[in-house]
């Protein structure tokens, strides 16, 4: 059969997981780089002069590597932390592979990049401040709330990764987080 009554979703929680991160995933990100943006287009007056149209495109591939670097980051959360990216239903396992291995918070990165790609592609200086913006509160949180919560929650295994990884930028060393462990 096909269809599947809300007993058998609910039951399965491979399924609830699925669905859980598909819903935070048009909450949180959706709301930041299609909400938003959208908003602060709409209120603007007038199109960008003409003689910048073809430089536009120039950020379509910062917004299609954000969205591809952050539908990877969701989906190793989902696969391999069984968990979402909501802080109120976060990873159970920390998660280390991908992307994660070479920086802490590749995420927050696919946000900035989207919206940087978003302000060039609509010459919007609006989304450029909310991206900017966007990457204090990003730091402020991951500071005070997120970092401190990892530690809590995945004792030494994070600090050893914490010291290991780079929050923003990579550390440059000879091969991965995962092949150092």
């Amino acid at each position: 059969m096909l269809r599947q009554s809300r007993h058998e979703v609910e039951s399965d929680p491979a399924k609830m997981l699925f669905l859980r991160s598909i819903f935070f995933t048009i909450v949180q990100p959706g709301t930041v780089t299609v909400l938003i943006p959208y908003w602060l287009i709409s209120l603007r007056d007038g199109s960008p002069p003409s003689r910048f149209q073809v430089l536009r495109f120039v950020g379509l591939p910062l917004i299609i590597a954000g969205g591809a670097i952050l539908l990877w980051c969701i989906w190793d959360f989902f696969a391999s932390g069984r968990g979402t990216i909501s802080p109120i239903d976060p990873p159970k396992h920390l998660v280390v592979r991908g992307l994660y291995q070479y920086v802490r918070n590749p995420m927050y990165v696919a946000v900035v990049t989207i919206l940087a790609g978003e302000a060039v592609f609509f010459m919007s200086s609006a989304i450029l401040i909310e991206a900017g913006v966007f990457l204090v509160l990003a730091n402020v949180f991951v500071i005070f709330y997120e970092e401190p919560a990892l530690h809590w929650k995945f004792g030494a295994s994070y600090e050893t990764y914490r010291r290991s990884v780079g929050r923003w930028i990579p550390k440059f060393q000879t091969g991965s987080f995962e092949n150092q462990k």
